[in-house]
Order: C-alpha cells, then structure tokens, then sequence
C-alpha cells in the first residue's frame, strides 16, 4: 500500500458514516454494507446501506449509487463524484460503478481482508468470485483500506455470521 493509496483525513469523515450505514444495515437484520456518492464540493448527494435481506442479491448500495448517479447526474457530474464505501465493491458493483462513468472509489475494508474473516470463520464463500475493484474496472482510482475502522467492520461482519 502506498501513501497515494491510502484514504485521507477528509476521506475517514465520510468513510466513518458509511460504517454508520453498515451498522444500521446490519441492525435491521441485512448485511453490513454502506455507502455515500460525494460530489465534487464535498456535498454529499446519494446514500444507502444493503438491502438485500429482502430477496433481491442486487441491492447493495454501490449499485443503487451507480443507479441514481445514473438517472440524476451528468457525465461530468458523475466523472467528478467520489463513491465512499464501508466494503470494497464487489464485481457487479464495480462494473456499474464503471459503466456509469463514475469517480474515484475509497474503501474502509478490502474484499481481501472480507475474504479472510469469511475464510477464518469458515463461512461458504459466495456466488460470486471476490474481486479487487482494479481486476473488475482498472480505469476506475482507488483508496483503501482505512486499517483505522477494520476493527468495527469486521465485529459487524462477525455478528452476521454468528462469530464473536
């Protein structure tokens, strides 16, 4: 990891509410999943936690960004916006974070360190093969992990799991 790589300090204010999402997802029984789309001013526009607890495997909220930035923004606008995320997009949501044409991408935890935990705990791994962002969408900057929040992501991950 280098220095370039790594989320900023104005980064972690916006990767802490994304845990705040994720804790709320996962309060009302969904995976713990959260993210925000910034702007190019710092406002943010879009945010949404996991909801796939419904039924629906595609309702993870770097998608539901990718949706809305779609429907709301313009090319620039999206080109300019910065996605924040408690969990390094999967495949499917790296793709239509690419596809939208959207901005850089900051996580707070990698999908190798998500794969770890679910490997130590012994827990199936899913449909889905896990992905870096770059193996997905190489066009597409990235910052991440926050090693600073991995601690609380990974509690939340564990009481999914029924890990303590």
């Amino acid at each position: 990891m280098t220095p370039d790589t790594l989320p900023t300090a104005d980064d972690l204010l916006h990767l802490r509410r994304c845990v705040e999402l994720a804790r709320e997802a996962r309060g009302g029984g969904g995976e713990p999943f959260g993210s925000l789309l910034v702007d190019r001013d710092g406002v943010v526009r879009f945010e949404d936690r996991n909801r796939v607890k419904d039924g629906d495997a595609t309702r993870h909220p770097e998608f539901e960004i990718a949706r809305w930035a779609a429907e709301h923004l313009t090319p620039g606008e999206r080109r300019d916006a910065v996605v924040y995320t408690s969990g390094e997009h999967c495949a499917m949501c790296s793709a239509a974070h690419a596809w939208v044409g959207l901005g850089p991408i900051v996580y707070a935890s990698s999908t190798t360190q998500l794969v770890g935990w679910l490997d130590e705990w012994g827990v199936a791994p899913g449909p889905v093969r896990p992905l870096a962002i770059g193996d997905v969408a190489p066009g597409v900057a990235v910052r991440g992990p926050a090693y600073e929040l991995a601690p609380e992501i990974r509690a939340l991950h564990a009481r999914l799991h029924g890990v303590s």
